[in-house]
């Protein structure tokens, strides 16, 4: 029997369908989950979840015996009052899976119990288009079996990988969890310099959109690494070398501001702890 045969016949309880909890969903449909082994509970329940408790997912219904998993993804400020109603999943097979960021498994561990095995994860915003990255990290009752099932829900929204240690989830948050949020704001500076240069601002951010979005491509797909993908397109004296001795400057170029970047967001997720 598969994972997702054990999930449907087990049942999967979704704590919170927000942006990302939709994205998961939608996923488990897609790869043949039944909305009658998905129990869904959500205080704004959208149109579309609505119509999905119409084929039979459960939605706001009375907590499943012992399904297979709890995901619990809901906002940090909600915790408190979203816990204590599936306290009563602790001690028994349930894997506890939290995509909630923040919230360390210390603080699962108080309402589920040690002996409850819990995963926590940090997914990142491409989830919604199913490209994003998740980096998870089990507590010491999550065992081989619990990891390969939480990888396998989460591969719904893109790729996984393992942590050896949960204090590397700042690392990640400041990486791939903020990391979008750099990558935007790249192309907004891409398009104003473009248009600095004197193009419209339309043609400017459609040329920076399409340049991040198919070199990202290109960096996922190509057998090169992206230090020799960036050779590639280097000519000596060319254009695009006169732009990188700007952009790769040692003291002034993107190194350090990167890594000035990451180590302020990863420094904050450290921080908010607790």
């Amino acid at each position: 029997m598969g994972i997702f045969d054990r999930i449907a016949d087990k049942g999967i309880l979704l704590l919170g369908c927000g942006k990302m909890g939709s994205a998961m969903l939608e996923g488990w449909l897609s790869k043949g989950l039944p909305p009658q082994a998905i129990h869904v509970r959500d205080p704004n329940p959208s149109d579309r979840l609505k119509a999905l408790a119409g084929q039979g997912l459960h939605l706001n219904a009375d907590l499943p015996a012992a399904p297979a998993i709890c995901l619990v993804a809901v906002k940090p400020q909600m915790m408190g009052a979203a816990l204590p109603d599936v306290a009563a999943l602790g001690g028994g097979p349930t894997l506890v899976l939290s995509i909630a960021a923040g919230t360390p498994i210390a603080r699962f561990e108080q309402v589920f119990g040690a002996a409850t095995p819990i995963v926590r994860a940090m997914p990142n915003t491409p989830a919604a288009i199913g490209r994003g990255i998740t980096a998870l990290i089990g507590n010491d009752a999550a065992g081989p079996a619990h990891l390969d099932m939480a990888e396998a829900v989460l591969a719904a929204i893109g790729e996984t990988v393992r942590l050896e240690h949960e204090d590397q989830i700042d690392a990640v948050t400041g990486l791939s969890g903020s990391g979008p949020a750099y990558v935007f704001h790249l192309i907004e500076c891409l398009a104003a310099a473009g248009e600095a240069e004197g193009l419209a601002p339309a043609l400017a951010m459609r040329l920076a959109k399409a340049t991040v979005a198919g070199a990202g491509m290109l960096a996922m797909e190509a057998d090169e690494g992206p230090a020799q993908l960036r050779a590639n397109v280097t000519s000596p004296n060319g254009t695009t070398q006169a732009g990188l001795a700007v952009l790769m400057d040692a003291e002034n170029g993107l190194p350090p501001l990167i890594r000035a970047t990451v180590a302020a967001a990863a420094g904050r997720s450290r921080e908010l702890k607790g």
